[in-house]
């Protein structure tokens, strides 16, 4: 019971920072302004790591580097506290698959959230300050499913299609994990 308290706490704890390291990415990536709600969140959630990786590794083109190893990093945190406290003498080679799948998922559920909010503002018609920069972070998912996915009716459907397209990833990106973990333990 506490190893499943202790794990539920660094999944959350290990996500939020991961989560936040991959946004920052992301927002730069797609030139987002971070003076918004949402870029200052990213800040204060990343700027503890982000910031002095930064001195180590310089960004590379349009990527950030520094925020692809702090979100590395914090699921490495996660998955060697884990293994420890496992007490199973858990080769590196696993702990690192589990940390590079664990950043993948956390990338492709974020981006599940983010077309959800997208999708539930765009029927409430809000103004808010998030809306617009929620919009911009959606829109390179959305536009190309918005070509073979007409309107119908007056409402869009490209939402719930990327939506089903994430699960998928999730699903592949499941499988490939456990075929990867496999071929390491033999």
């Amino acid at each position: 019971m506490l190893f499943q308290i202790i794990s539920l706490l660094l999944n959350i704890g290990c996500g939020l920072v991961t989560a936040a390291c991959l946004l920052r990415l992301y927002m730069q990536m797609q030139r987002v302004p971070f003076s918004n709600p949402v870029g200052q969140l990213v800040f204060a959630l990343s700027d503890w790591l982000i910031v002095p990786l930064r001195k180590v590794l310089p960004a590379a083109g349009r990527v950030d580097l520094s925020c692809v190893l702090g979100a590395l990093l914090a699921q490495l945190v996660q998955f060697v506290v884990l293994a420890l406290l496992a007490s199973q003498g858990v080769p590196i080679v696993f702990v690192l698959l589990l940390a590079v799948f664990g950043a993948l998922r956390v990338a492709v559920t974020g981006m599940m959230g983010l077309v959800i909010v997208h999708a539930v503002l765009s029927w409430v018609q809000t103004r808010s300050p998030i809306s617009g920069v929620i919009s911009r972070l959606c829109e390179p998912i959305l536009r190309p499913i918005r070509r073979y996915v007409p309107l119908m009716g007056g409402i869009d459907f490209s939402s719930l299609v990327a939506l089903v397209l994430l699960q998928i990833v999730m699903i592949v990106l499941g499988h490939l994990q456990m075929s990867l973990m496999g071929l390491a333990a033999g």
